[in-house]
């Protein structure tokens, strides 16, 4: 059974992969492992050496405190769901349908800001 220390790191280096828009093959590359292996780190049935977590954060370009950042709140984490739409969000091809979406996320949210048009 992972740890939950293993989880939530494993959740941090998915993020930042996913936000850089790096593939698991990518990051397994700069590390010389199979994709395989950061798929494991990223559910956390595998745990990243420290050493391992400093060339991440090289390769990720963040620093190694990132990984353990929200730590003691994640009892409940919403950013779980937020992870989701931002990895389906930044997978979208079309910019123009990918900038409307972002648009109406905006407005549910309330948090609509001046419009750039991406177009």
């Amino acid at each position: 059974m992972p740890h939950e220390v293993d989880i939530h790191v494993g959740r941090k280096l998915k993020q930042a992969r996913t936000l850089r828009r790096y593939s698991q093959t990518d990051v397994a590359r700069g590390l010389k492992l199979s994709f395989q292996q950061i798929q494991k780190y990223e559910i956390g049935s595998n745990r990243i050496a420290a050493s391992r977590l400093y060339e991440l954060s090289k390769i990720l370009d963040v620093p190694t405190s990132y990984f353990f950042e929200g730590l003691a709140e994640e009892a409940v984490n919403p950013a779980d769901n937020a992870m989701d739409i931002m990895s389906a969000v930044a997978s979208i091809k079309d910019e123009q349908l990918k900038s409307r979406i972002i648009t109406f996320i905006q407005d549910v949210a309330g948090t609509t800001t001046a419009r750039i048009d991406r177009t």
